[in-house]
């Protein structure tokens, strides 16, 4: 006996057998139960879905010797008969072969007479949409009002074109593109039964090349059967396929938690050596950091234990944040393969820029990010290049020694200040950095006005402190230096004279340069730390902090939309309304990456604690809010005082629409 094609062999006899289409099996199942039989079923979708499969077990449905039955039995003269298709009451026609109104009248002029051997004459027109224009005129009237004993069944790939008269006198189903889950557990099934060994992963190549299409995936189960010996295993069905395998997307993942560009380009080079599409493997690669996406935030959506579980190490490696920056950067590298040079010079400038480019965050003082583990990094990558002040850690604020610069330029040296007057200091820069701007100031200036103290250098903050801008004087027997306290390191945007080239950075209390002694009057003037942070914070001015911040991105968010409940024993307590709740649940490191940059900002050691309950007062984003709707009623009301404005409504009849009102 000649061998018979998978696709044939293994095609559905029943409803119980189809795959992947539950909806239409539902609705017809009930219909024959019932006896509520439409005389005529449009099937619509792609290639394999199973439009024909569908067709030919609903003319054994109806025409069963058992009876009309959601079951046909498969066993009578008419069941075995219609599978064989040897039918005589069952007629399948292809209107690509058969479209003209020739064809459609020589049918229509049989179906008048009675069945022949079953209970209906079954009419199945394949590509109907191929018809003609006159051919479907010619068959509007009986599809409207058939014979009892005629039942039509349309298939077509593209409804669109039918016209809707047609569409308007048929039931219509439209059959889904098989999930590659359903694919590959059919596929094993089949295997199984063929006593076929296999590898579950060349099934899902086999599956992901399908594209929706179960006979697409028969017909690739047998070349990948006849490719491999008798064997499935998925090294063959890559080599047969030309795809892109496992083991080279997850190497490239690989290279990038490890941060070594030597592996990617290995990656590369191993693809060009076997020939590999670039396109088709950026296609793999973004699919994959979708499914790394869907396991970080949904894991329930992985079906596949064992997939899940191999996703699991990258996405504690990466942060949320650099995995939507990849599948961006692999689909738009796609996009751009044909403007390369070549194929592979296009896929490494993507590995590139997959390691070039990460969302990264500021390390706290004291964090694991500032040795070097990723506390606002993306887990497991390398640490960003340590920050000025900002980045050192808490022992370095308590150093007994005092932090001294080493000024540029000789006429910079300055002598120590007097302890009285230092003690002036702490109220001024106290006020300086709880004071924020009002509307008026930052839309308009004044020329002479004293520019905010993070755009001052500390000579300059410290001598308006001192003395109001006294004129230094200087003398050959400085006063005693006051014990050593460390001040708080200025924020990251404070502009300090860079120190003498040649010159360390941190050196001893009293330095003689150029036969003067140097000491940075900031050690003396400011108060410790913790002092700073607690006179910042008694203000309770949590917008104004965070505008110092410089926030970015969820961190921004998640503090918009808290509310400042207070400071005290260095804890910092903040709590987020209900309806935000959902921004720690996306990211929990929320609240930490915020304390370090609260920390980062201040130099002093604190504790944040957010807690999430009703808002009684008022949050930033709340204030953010209300000033804008001000801004904004301030500029149409402008605008309606505007002589030009009222002169046109006046006449014209305008109306002045204050949604497109944007004030400056």
């Amino acid at each position: 006996m000649s061998y018979q094609v998978l696709a044939r062999k293994w095609r559905p006899k029943s409803f119980a057998t189809l795959v992947g289409q539950e909806h239409v099996v539902r609705a017809l199942s009930h219909a024959l139960a019932t006896g509520r039989l439409h005389h005529a079923w449009l099937f619509t979708g792609t290639r394999g879905v199973g439009k024909t499969t569908i067709s030919r077990i609903l003319a054994k449905a109806l025409n069963c010797e058992t009876g009309v039955t959601a079951e046909p039995c498969n066993q009578c003269a008419a069941c075995q008969a219609i599978d064989a298709d040897r039918f005589p009451d069952y007629v399948e026609m292809d209107a690509a072969s058969n479209r003209g109104v020739e064809d459609m009248a020589a049918l229509l002029d049989k179906a008048v007479y009675a069945p022949v051997q079953g209970r209906y004459k079954v009419y199945m027109i394949d590509e109907v949409h191929m018809l003609t224009g006159h051919a479907f005129n010619a068959m509007l009237k009986t599809l409207e009002e058939p014979p009892e004993h005629v039942k039509f069944i349309l298939a077509t790939t593209d409804p669109q074109k039918i016209p809707v008269t047609v569409l308007s006198r048929c039931l219509q189903f439209n059959l889904k593109q098989m999930p590659p889950g359903h694919i590959v557990d059919h596929l094993s099934r089949i295997l199984e039964a063929e006593a076929i060994p296999f590898e579950a992963l060349a099934l899902r190549h086999l599956a992901k090349a399908a594209s929706g299409s179960m006979r697409d995936a028969l017909s690739l189960l047998d070349q990948a059967i006849a490719h491999g010996s008798g064997k499935v295993e998925e090294e063959q069905v890559t080599h047969m396929l030309g795809t892109v395998g496992d083991d080279h997307l997850y190497a490239v993942l690989d290279a990038l938690v490890a941060g070594d560009v030597t592996a990617l380009l290995a990656v590369a080079d191993r693809m060009e050596t076997r020939s590999l599409s670039f396109d088709a493997a950026l296609q793999a690669l973004a699919s994959l950091l979708h499914r790394a996406a869907l396991a970080q935030f949904a894991p329930a959506a992985i079906a596949d234990e064992a997939e899940r579980q191999r996703l699991a190490p990258y996405t504690e490696a990466f942060d949320a944040e650099f995995l939507q920056l990849a599948y961006q950067i692999a689909i738009h590298g796609r996009d751009e393969l044909s403007l390369a040079p070549d194929d592979y010079a296009g896929f490494t400038m993507t590995l590139l820029r997959l390691h070039a480019f990460r969302p990264e965050q500021p390390a706290a003082l004291g964090s694991p990010a500032a040795s070097g583990n990723g506390g606002g990094l993306a887990r497991g990558l390398p640490p960003p290049r340590p920050l000025a002040e900002a980045q050192r850690g808490p022992a370095a604020v308590q150093s007994a020694a005092p932090v001294t610069r080493v000024p540029a330029a000789p006429d910079q040296l300055v002598r120590p200040a007097v302890p009285e007057r230092a003690a002036v200091q702490v109220a001024p820069l106290a006020q300086t950095i709880n004071k924020q701007p009002s509307t008026s100031e930052t839309r308009a200036e004044p020329a002479n006005s004293v520019p905010p103290w993070e755009d001052l250098p500390p000579e300059a903050l410290l001598g308006q402190a001192s003395d109001g801008g006294a004129e230094r004087a200087e003398t050959e027997n400085p006063a005693p230096a006051a014990p050593a306290v460390a001040p708080p390191l200025l924020p990251a945007t404070t502009r300090v004279p860079p120190p003498a080239p040649g010159v360390a950075e941190n050196v001893p209390a009293a330095t003689s340069v150029a036969g003067a002694t140097v000491v940075e009057l900031a050690n003396a003037a400011q108060p410790d730390a913790a002092a700073a942070v607690a006179a910042v914070f008694a203000a309770a001015d949590w917008h104004g902090i965070i505008r110092k911040l410089g926030l970015g991105g969820m961190v921004r968010e998640f503090a918009q939309h808290c509310e400042w409940l207070g400071f005290a024993d260095g804890v910092l307590n903040l709590r987020l309304s209900e309806a935000h709740r959902h921004l720690l649940g996306m990211n929990p490191g929320l609240v930490d990456r915020l304390q370090d940059a609260l920390v980062s900002l201040y130099g002093s050691p604190l504790k944040l604690r957010a807690e999430i309950g009703a808002i009684a007062g008022e949050t930033p984003a709340q204030r953010d809010e209300a000033e804008r709707r001000a801004r904004h009623i301030e500029a149409v009301a402008a605008l309606e005082r505007d002589p030009f404005v009222r002169e046109l409504i006046e006449r014209f009849d305008a109306t002045l629409v204050e949604a497109s009102v944007k004030p400056l």
